[in-house]
């Protein structure tokens, strides 16, 4: 066999390259196919020899790469934060991993099932989400029947997340579809007991309390590994329009009754204070009219018990001293004038007359040395006249 000096070839891998060209469609000319002194001829349809040589170099290595390549997507996987996976060995759980980048051997030996355990979950009955804030009612699921025989449409939803990743994969086959059902269980089982003003105006707080405690008692019964966070009533609604609008009115009859309620425990709040400060105020007010009238009243007793024992020792001269006492209280700045019953006229201008003869006598003598004053003995003939009257 000659070889062509252009394209030197050796000889034993000319079967294996003309197996690879009839694999992959390139020409199998070869240097019996043309003469040594002609340059190499193009073929439509068929690339150049040169670069099916270059493209053959690569292909012990394909498969290696596609081996490396099947291991990095089969072996490694990234858990994030609110994320945990299980790890099974032959369909087998293996161990629960955390977050971060983790190697496993590669499918099937192997399978990690990555599970958002630290995500607040929902599930909605009687409604469902339809995107952009829109939701599409459904009755199967939100008509019930109260515990006085009537019909309600009410719309739930619970708050979930999962607690056991082992026991929310293992314990059972659909954990969702069975918390789904134990809450319509639980909902139906409650509303039955209500009646209907009770659904649809001041019970839903309560209804959402024991839905609450029925359900997180049938999912610890069920193990399933899911931790129940919240339920709340949505909405509910009479399901026909005409019941529905004076439901309304008599829910607004009833905030209007409340409001009226607040506006006037305000206005007693702010009354009664005052009130109980002026109560206070006349109450001590009394209590010192009280003790001061009880003072008085012993501060008299103990002059009169005086006056008495006076009395009892000279009843006559304690007589005619109360009897002027009281003609100085009643009359105070009065001048007394006693007629003895003389014939002596008393018609002139005694008062002037005094004043000017004292006056006199007080000049020309001196004063003279004061004696005790002598209590008047006053006759009953002598009647005192006070401006013209007499005095009985």
């Amino acid at each position: 066999m000659q070889v062509s000096p252009v394209t030197p070839r050796f000889i034993w891998p000319l079967d294996w390259n003309h197996r690879l060209r009839k694999l992959t469609g390139l020409s199998p000319a070869g240097p019996a196919g043309r003469p040594a002194d002609r340059p190499p001829q193009k073929t439509a349809g068929h690339p150049e020899s040169g670069h099916g040589r270059n493209w053959l170099r690569f292909w012990p290595v394909l498969p290696g790469a596609a081996l490396l390549l099947w291991l990095a997507f089969t072996s490694l996987y990234t858990v994030k934060e609110y994320e945990q996976a299980v790890l099974m060995t032959f369909g087998k759980y293996t161990r629960t991993v955390s977050a971060g980048l983790h190697w496993k051997l590669p499918w099937p030996l192997q399978e990690a099932r990555i599970l958002p355990v630290n995500r607040t979950q929902k599930i909605e009955l009687g409604y469902a989400s339809t995107g952009d804030q829109t939701y599409e009612s459904l009755p199967d699921d939100s008509l019930m029947i109260t515990g006085d025989m009537n019909v309600v449409s009410i719309d739930f939803f619970v708050e979930w997340k999962i607690s056991d990743p082992y026991k929310f994969l293992f314990q059972s086959a659909e954990p969702e579809q069975i918390l789904r059902s134990m809450l319509q269980s639980s909902v139906r089982s409650v509303v039955g007991t209500r009646s209907i003003d009770d659904v649809l105006t001041t019970g839903k707080i309560q209804i959402q309390s024991d839905v609450l405690t029925l359900l997180m008692d049938k999912v610890e019964t069920g193990d399933l590994g899911i931790q129940v966070l919240d339920v709340k009533v949505n909405d509910s609604e009479p399901p026909t329009d005409d019941i529905a609008s004076a439901f309304r009115e008599v829910e607004n009859a009833k905030q209007q009754k409340d409001t009226l309620i607040n506006q006037a425990q305000a206005y007693r709040n702010s009354k009664l204070p005052e009130a109980r400060s002026e109560a206070d105020r006349i109450l001590r007010q009394a209590e010192a009219q009280k003790i001061s009238r009880i003072n008085e009243a012993e501060g008299e007793r103990e002059q009169f018990l005086a006056i008495y024992e006076q009395y009892q020792t000279a009843s006559e001269l304690t007589r005619r001293r109360m009897y002027l006492d009281m003609l100085q209280e009643l009359l105070p700045g009065v001048t007394v004038y006693l007629d003895d019953g003389s014939s002596v006229q008393t018609l002139l201008p005694l008062a002037s007359w005094a004043n000017g003869s004292q006056a006199g006598s007080a000049a020309a003598t001196p004063a003279p040395t004061p004696t005790p004053a002598v209590e008047p003995n006053v006759s009953p003939e002598l009647t005192p006249a006070v401006n013209g009257q007499t005095l009985d």
